[in-house]
């Protein structure tokens, strides 16, 4: 099925925040002097955080959740948490979440060549076993609704039970927001050649 190729429920904009709004999600803002700095080149606030406006409350549930994912307390290497999440992206055909994460799958070391072989999944050359298993995990958790015994071997044998848990929590979130966001049609221009919504496995 086709997400909606124009918004069905519109982000609220930053100028219409009341007071309430920004004491809930200005504090979940990385980098807020730069967008709250006023200069003409200061970018616009995030999309997703003006949509998330429209319910505070579940709001003020899910940010610090996914907050946690990717903070101190996290305990899966960043180039994994990002490649997960591309992965999930391309295979949930999210375009939202495809374009955010290829710069931070930069910004966590990620090269060029595995962000263009995300599309093709585990049977890229150029992933190690360890990326392979995680690759794994994210279609057989979209496909079948949970993770293989094989791939959960691989897996198991370099992560503990607490990156184990994190792992499925990542996949899980992820898969739940590029659906939310495909349903409401939050989607920006896909860079050429790197459509997720043309995925290839």
């Amino acid at each position: 099925m086709t997400p909606p190729s124009e918004p069905r429920l519109a982000p609220l904009p930053f100028a219409e925040w009341d007071d309430d709004a920004r004491s809930v999600l200005l504090p979940h803002l990385r980098r807020p002097e730069v967008y709250l700095s006023g200069a003409a080149d200061a970018p616009p606030m995030p999309v997703v955080l003006e949509l998330l406006a429209r319910n505070l409350a579940l709001s003020g549930a899910w940010l610090p959740f996914t907050d946690m994912l990717a903070g101190s307390d996290a305990t899966l290497r960043p180039e994994h948490r990002e490649l997960v999440i591309l992965r999930v992206a391309w295979r949930t055909h999210s375009g939202y979440e495809w374009t955010q994460h290829v710069r931070s799958g930069r910004e966590t070391g990620l090269t060029e060549a595995q962000i263009d072989a995300i599309g093709q999944g585990a049977a890229a050359e150029t992933w190690t076993p360890l990326e392979r298993a995680l690759l794994r995990a994210v279609d057989e958790m979209i496909d079948g609704f949970t993770v293989g015994e094989e791939t959960w071997a691989t897996l198991a044998a370099s992560f503990d039970g607490a990156q184990m848990l994190e792992l499925l929590f990542v996949i899980g979130g992820y898969v739940c927001l590029a659906y939310v966001l495909n349903s409401v049609g939050l989607q920006p221009d896909l860079p050429k050649g790197r459509d997720p919504g043309r995925p290839e496995a």
